[in-house]
């Protein structure tokens, strides 16, 4: 579950955002604060639902959380101690565009073990072509101090980056940049949003034929160039010392495993996302009011998160795949990938094609022979670091 204790208030306005427009979803409550009641019912009901699993992660996103100040988050440890039990194990993570952070900040979040998120789009001009301050300031220097103070005080971190028009062809120097500044484990997030003909974003599914793909977004082939620049560095240096995840869901994959990324799922609906007045989404991506399930404080988290139309949203990622996606050598790995980017025609006429299959079938058919290679040596129990040995002289071109 993705927490918004502070719904969609961020002191950044990313050109790009789709939760800022959340805003109006909620006129009967600016202060856009959850409230200490609040955060005690969520808490309790949230690590009751766990316990037979035995381990809940709390993921604290925004908006901005560390608006909320520290305070906080020191009486939401107090609750997660308070309800929880001995065998119980609670970790927390924190995403957030690090502005805000100072040194203690950091202390705190070190001292209590949180994975930070730490979004940055790569260097400078990359990164400050959508990502800036409520007044249009720039905020790469901000975000790269945040991440040098992160890893010179020893916080556990990963860096999200968005793909999108602006460095969709620059991969390899987005990598090389984040290695560089000492980010070990990546996250890379296509961006695909559509607009309406007033400008607002326009909801998933892809039922209003007259939206148009936002200019922002990445194109259809620019994700799977993106991916396979990347690929290519990692896999010339990086094996073993540097974690991106797509690769690491996709290997997952390749061996037969169940995908750890809702994308790549063959359902979905598991992923929830609760707002800050206790109004809990299907979808983080779906935070409209067409896929409200209720408020916590009127029933608990694990009643809505069975409910029957929860479950029938997650199976429809599956019931509703295109023909194409049925017949294609790579729906193991792809699955249809996130049913918010089907809105594409299809060969038969339909028009619930993911927007972004021309990037996934390229990535799979650059990256899937040597994915391959590293499954077979997992299943041998060797590291797939030796995959680099049995490469040849020259890499697959992208």
């Amino acid at each position: 579950m993705v927490i918004k204790p502070i719904g969609p208030k961020c002191n950044l306005n990313c050109r790009y955002c789709y939760y800022l427009e959340k805003e109006k979803f909620h006129t009967e409550n600016h202060r856009f604060r959850m409230s200490d009641g609040l955060l005690e019912i969520f808490i309790r009901d949230y690590i009751k639902a766990h316990r037979e699993a035995g381990e809940v992660t709390f993921m604290w996103q925004g908006g901005e959380p560390t608006l909320l100040g520290r305070a906080f988050f020191r009486k939401a440890l107090a609750l997660q101690r308070q309800y929880s039990t001995p065998d119980l194990k609670i970790s927390n993570a924190l995403q957030t565009n690090g502005t805000l952070l100072n040194e203690r900040w950091a202390v705190f979040l070190r001292e209590h073990d949180f994975l930070v998120g730490l979004s940055i789009d790569g260097p400078r001009r990359l990164h400050d072509r959508y990502r800036e301050t409520r007044k249009g300031a720039p905020t790469f220097d901000s975000v790269r101090r945040a991440l040098r103070l992160l890893h010179r005080e020893g916080v556990a971190f990963n860096t999200l980056t968005v793909v999108h028009r602006a460095n969709a062809r620059h991969g390899r120097e987005v990598y090389r940049f984040l290695r560089d500044e000492g980010a070990r484990f990546m996250q890379f997030i296509p961006l695909v949003e559509r607009l309406c003909g007033d400008g607002g974003l326009a909801p998933p599914p892809a039922s209003n034929d007259a939206a148009t793909v936002a200019p922002y977004s990445v194109p259809r082939q620019g994700y799977g160039r993106f991916m396979c620049a990347v690929f290519n560095e990692w896999l010339r240096r990086d094996v073993g010392s540097v974690f991106v995840q797509l690769f690491d869901v996709q290997l997952g994959l390749w061996l037969g495993m169940p995908s750890g990324l809702c994308v790549f799922a063959e359902t979905c609906g598991q992923d929830l996302a609760l707002e800050h007045n206790g109004d809990l989404y299907a979808c983080d991506h779906y935070v409209y009011p067409s896929h409200s399930l209720g408020n916590i404080k009127e029933h608990s988290i694990e009643r809505l998160a069975r409910a029957s139309r929860q479950r029938q949203f997650g199976q429809d990622k599956r019931d509703l795949l295109p023909r194409q996606c049925r017949e294609c050598e790579f729906l193991f790995a792809c699955n249809g990938g996130c049913p918010k980017h089907r809105f594409t025609p299809t060969p038969d006429g339909k028009t619930n094609l993911n927007y972004l299959c021309p990037s996934y079938k390229h990535f799979f058919g650059f990256a899937g022979p040597t994915l391959r290679r590293m499954a077979d040596l997992l299943r041998q129990g060797r590291p797939v670091a030796e995959v680099k040995a049995a490469l040849p002289g020259r890499l697959i071109r992208r």
